[in-house]
């Protein structure tokens, strides 16, 4: 509250049309906001998508340490 109150103070010192650009600051700081603000979260619907990827994201995973292992082995190879 004691934002508030400050502010209060110094928009009273302000001339027309400092006044003016003030009220379009504020304007553009809500405009922002709405596409600033974070996406809800659905805890829920995130479990369910966990669910359903985890298999193929351990698949992947899999898939990729052999890929990396191939490549350290060729690695060790050509040395």
């Amino acid at each position: 509250m004691a934002v508030k109150g400050h502010l209060a103070k110094e928009l009273d010192t302000l001339a027309e049309h400092q006044l003016r650009e003030v009220a379009e600051y504020v304007a553009f700081l809500k405009f922002r906001s709405r596409f600033m603000a974070p996406p809800s979260v659905d805890e829920e619907e995130l479990t369910k998508l966990y669910g359903e990827f985890a298999e193929e994201d351990r698949q992947l995973a899999e898939e990729g340490i052999a890929d990396y292992a191939s490549g350290l082995a060729k690695e060790d190879e050509d040395k």
